[in-house]
């Protein structure tokens, strides 16, 4: 009988008791940062798997930093800017105090998206006249890139051009595959000036128009 109590290898016990917990790579932990249906009001939209791949390593904490965290946030109020218009004149931020504003960066003039977005800003231009708001579009093109642009679109805003994306950096405005294509951002400023929505979504631009009149009209 005492051959039974004997089977089981003495070492096995403390395996049973502190069994080995397998180590993971951190990066899988990222999908806290993505995959839920609001994630593309404040920031970037991740993908992540749980692959192999997982391992492969993820973007420098510099690029992350520039990737997904704004510096102008909800309830904030942007840093001021005084940028030429498509006329080559300048307008400063501070000219729309005292009424809404919808301040949307996006890529680059004549993109397919850009183009879809400026064009429904311009169909529903009169609803957002009769909010009070104004409109102003921003990107790194030139003044006769976005004069151009407007004219051939019948653009009755106002676009913006900020060379080098000086102010799209002043605004943590963020990048998408992680820096490798400009943002396409939007902000409703209040008449006050502060920051009542900021929406960001690449491929829907569409959807900009939509998520800032139900704002502006619930202001």
């Amino acid at each position: 009988m005492a051959s039974y109590s004997s089977s089981a290898p003495k070492h096995s016990l403390p395996t049973l008791l502190h069994p080995q917990i397998p180590k993971y790579p951190s990066s899988l932990h990222l999908p806290i940062l993505s995959g839920s249906s609001n994630s593309h009001f404040s920031g970037l939209k991740l993908s992540h798997s749980t692959s192999s791949s997982s391992s492969l390593p993820f973007p420098t904490s510099s690029s992350l930093k520039g990737s997904i965290f704004a510096k102008v946030s909800k309830g904030s109020k942007p840093p001021q800017f005084t940028l030429k218009d498509q006329d080559g004149k300048p307008v400063s931020l501070s000219k729309f105090k005292g009424k809404p504003v919808v301040v949307y960066f996006y890529p680059a003039d004549e993109t397919p998206g850009c183009t879809k977005q400026a064009c429904a800003f311009r169909d529903s231009y009169e609803k957002f006249k009769k909010a009070g708001a104004e409109v102003v579009g921003i990107s790194g093109d030139d003044p006769s890139s976005h004069k151009a642009f407007a004219k051939k679109y019948r653009l009755p805003f106002t676009l913006l051009c900020d060379e080098g994306n000086k102010v799209r950096k002043d605004w943590g405005v963020q990048g998408d595959f992680f820096g490798a294509l400009p943002g396409r951002e939007t902000y409703v400023l209040d008449k006050n000036g502060v920051v009542q929505l900021i929406y960001n979504n690449q491929f829907q631009p569409e959807k900009h128009i939509d998520e800032t009149l139900k704002l502006l009209q619930s202001l």
